[in-house]
């Protein structure tokens, strides 16, 4: 990718100079970078002792998704979004599902801001979904689109490995709807081998967002990584302790980029959803097909009020945002 001509060029946000090259403190990696270069995301780079954006209005993919594949369970459950990525990412995770984006070897198109609040208003979705790649090392785009959309009345949501710094989540968490945060492992050494990355500041960002707008986490089971009950029981307490009824997904591994190991065996998937419905309210297995993995219960009188099969979603158990047989009021934004 080259860097933009200067016609294209947009300052980034959160740096400083350090002679002549300069600090990026949008993640906690805090790059350094010299004139010419970029940081470890590879879209934010100096350019004559200034930071620029590379990709600011660029995207690489763009889709109308079903909530559901987010995943988000419980965020306008049966409805559809605008979803859009770019390219670049901060992590380097070896089992990357959409390393085709992380990589750059995507092409990129430029999508204007107005140009994405109709194309989301006119199927009737309920918003835009920052996904795909990582969307926070995207930060200056991500903003701009955000407050239009929250004009227009749509809602804005993250799907995110929440590797950012506090200051830019303060800012961009009140322009935010809900958001499917990565919590890959409990594990510091999982991060730092697998990742490139340290765990602190993931937990960081969740417990933040926990406290501002809606979220739900997804756990991802990479084949004898993080699938053992230790691990699994680890990433339970964590959600526990910051909020029971974040809803908790668990994620079927595929092997992909450099990992080659099997795709998680099913009795992985099956025990993580025994240990964790111990402590938590909502869990949820993905691109397995557990029976009942997928539906969302009432916690009063264990009626489904959500029916799920895939990315097929049937609401007919809910009334709004409570429980049609029983009248309880369900985590749930409607």
């Amino acid at each position: 990718m080259d860097f933009p001509s200067a016609a294209e060029r947009r300052v980034a946000a959160y740096w400083h100079a350090e002679g002549d090259a300069v600090r990026c403190e949008l993640c906690p990696h805090r790059c350094r970078i010299a004139g010419g270069k970029r940081g470890i995301c590879g879209v934010r780079g100096n350019m004559e002792g200034t930071l620029y954006a590379l990709t600011y209005g660029m995207v690489a993919a763009a889709s109308m998704d079903p909530i559901e594949k987010k995943p988000l369970f419980h965020f306008h459950p049966g409805k559809e979004i605008l979803s859009i990525g770019s390219v670049g990412c901060n992590f380097r995770c070896g089992f990357c599902q959409n390393y085709h984006l992380v990589s750059g070897q995507a092409p990129l198109g430029i999508a204007p801001i107005p140009s994405l609040v109709r194309a989301a208003r006119e199927p009737g979705s309920v918003g835009i979904a920052y996904t795909y790649n990582e969307p926070l090392i995207w930060f200056e785009i991500v903003m701009d689109c955000a407050r239009e959309f929250r004009k227009a009345g749509m809602a804005n949501v993250l799907v995110t490995n929440g590797y950012v710094s506090p200051e830019p989540l303060a800012e961009l968490l009140p322009l935010v709807d809900a958001m499917n945060i990565d919590l890959k492992s409990m594990d510091p050494e999982f991060y730092r081998k697998i990742c490139g990355a340290d765990l602190p500041p993931v937990l960081d960002t969740i417990r933040a967002a926990a406290r501002n707008v809606h979220v739900e986490i997804t756990n991802l089971l990479v084949t004898g990584e993080n699938d053992s009950d230790e691990e699994i029981r680890r990433v339970v307490e964590f959600v526990a302790a910051t909020d029971p009824e974040i809803p908790l997904h668990f994620s079927r591994y595929f092997p992909q980029h450099r990992f080659t190991a099997p795709p998680t065996p099913p009795d992985r998937l099956e025990a993580a959803f025994r240990i964790a419905r111990e402590k938590l309210a909502y869990v949820y297995v993905v691109n397995y097909q557990l029976p009942g993995s997928e539906d969302t219960i009432c916690q009063k009188c264990g009626a489904v009020v959500v029916r799920r099969t895939g990315y097929h979603a049937s609401p007919a158990g809910l009334s709004g945002k409570r429980c049609a047989s029983c009248k309880a009021t369900l985590r749930i934004v409607a």
